[in-house]
């Protein structure tokens, strides 16, 4: 294994260039969610006869109504069933597993880790641990940590020592090297939760550290899997975790579609890229957009020439240093910067809610890569815009492709887009005349 300290998250971003359902648990376990998802029900979190608590806290976020996904999965959830579930990215899929857990939790005793997530990057398990904060902020007893590579694991095994978590979150390399080192205790172990479970089940280097993170843990417990993209290859390994689960997916791939959002593609030239992307930030309106590159090389190479042009942009890839990584997230979630520059480290799960617009600077190499990356902008079903640069004979085969599989149309982006077309009915941010910031 590799020195603690420098532990991978397995991310492998670059290749060549560097209803509430009452009696649902009786007769068939799996669900196939029929028709389109919609976030708003009739129904509310008061129906999944929650916590006092974590009610309060639900309504401290501002949130009123189940997505479909919560709908379908937390009646099941809360009562301790093994779920595995399928939704379109954005649908709110970590409440799912975040409420469920924290409903569950009971007389609460120190020095023992009842919940255990995983997910394969370290940025989303920042995230993850902060959704467990913010909705256990009326739940004081109950602790939570994030474990991840990058940074000394003498400082998770102090915390483990002398402050013991109850909700530990974490990438599969840090958590498996602090229970190889005994300090890592999950024998006390009732929930184990992996978030965009396909990415970590695929590749079998951390396929193996889940199993064996896996066996170290009571035969008796929840197992909940979640992700946007689940093959059908892919959902028997997953099942073998798992004690007759709650199948949750959606009737067809098609379904993956995001409907609030628009899709375009640019025919361009390699070297027309960039001036078309500055002309698109000038005209369009936006809260804050991802841009999403190939490489590391790209990745600090665009966001220094957005900076220059005096475009409020910050990079995030995985050749920093994690506090930088995580210092840099923090700061574009907070509204501190409006564009941000990602390779595919950022593709996945990451919500930043004001998020509007995505570009693909560089085509993804595969379907589902484009589906994460474009779900970034539009998220819980509001409007958003794509728009994808296309250079080369294979970026338009790629693009082919998605429109195949996801029986969606990518359309010639139009001289001109409607303004409420990407936004919820309103102007968006500070306006298009402050989106370069004069210089100095």
């Amino acid at each position: 294994m590799a020195d603690n300290d420098d532990l991978l998250d397995y991310e492998d971003e670059e290749q060549a260039e560097t209803p509430a359902v009452d009696g649902a648990a009786d007769g068939a376990q799996r669900k196939d969610v029929k028709g389109a998802y919609v976030s708003i029900h009739s129904s509310g979190f008061r129906d999944f006869l929650l916590k006092p608590e974590i009610l309060r806290a639900i309504v401290d976020c501002g949130f009123e109504h189940p997505s479909e996904v919560q709908h379908e999965c937390i009646p099941q959830a809360v009562l301790g069933m093994d779920i595995l579930c399928q939704a379109k990215s954005g649908m709110g899929k970590t409440a799912v597993f975040v409420l469920a857990t924290l409903q569950q939790m009971e007389q609460l005793s120190d020095n023992q880790v009842t919940v255990l997530v995983m997910c394969h990057t370290r940025e989303l398990a920042f995230q993850i641990s902060k959704e467990y904060e913010r909705f256990s902020k009326y739940m004081p007893q109950v602790k939570v940590s994030v474990f991840f590579g990058g940074l000394p694991i003498a400082k998770d095994e102090e915390v483990l020592k002398s402050n013991c978590p109850h909700i530990v979150v974490g990438t599969p390399g840090r958590v498996l090297a602090l229970v190889r080192n005994k300090k890592l205790n999950l024998k006390n172990l009732k929930h184990f939760v992996l978030d965009e479970c396909d990415k970590m089940l695929e590749q079998l280097d951390m396929r193996r550290d889940v199993q064996e993170i896996f066996r170290n843990t009571p035969h008796s417990k929840q197992v909940m899997m979640f992700s946007a993209t689940l093959s059908k290859d892919i959902r028997p390994v997953c099942k073998k975790f798992m004690q007759d689960p709650m199948e949750v997916y959606v009737d067809d791939e098609a379904k993956l579609t995001l409907h609030g959002l628009q899709q375009h593609y640019v025919k361009l030239k390699e070297n027309e890229k960039n001036k078309k992307l500055f002309d698109l930030l000038d005209i369009l309106e936006f809260n804050q957009v991802v841009i999403f590159v190939k490489s590391v090389q790209r990745c600090i190479a665009l966001a220094q020439l957005l900076c220059d042009q005096n475009f409020p942009a910050v990079a995030i890839h995985r050749s920093m240093l994690q506090e930088e990584r995580l210092s840099k997230y923090q700061e574009f979630k907070d509204f501190q910067k409006r564009i941000l520059v990602a390779t595919n480290l950022f593709g996945r799960g990451m919500d930043i809610e004001r998020v509007n617009i995505v570009f693909n600077y560089d085509m993804p190499e595969d379907t589902d890569t484009y589906l994460h990356r474009v779900a970034r902008a539009g998220r819980f079903g509001t409007k958003g815009l794509a728009i994808t640069f296309a250079s080369d004979e294979n970026d338009a085969k790629i693009l082919n492709s998605v429109q195949d599989r996801f029986d969606v149309n990518i359309t010639e982006l139009p001289d001109e887009i409607d303004l409420s077309s990407y936004t919820e009915g309103r102007r968006c941010g500070f306006g298009r005349t402050l989106r370069r910031f004069p210089s100095r």
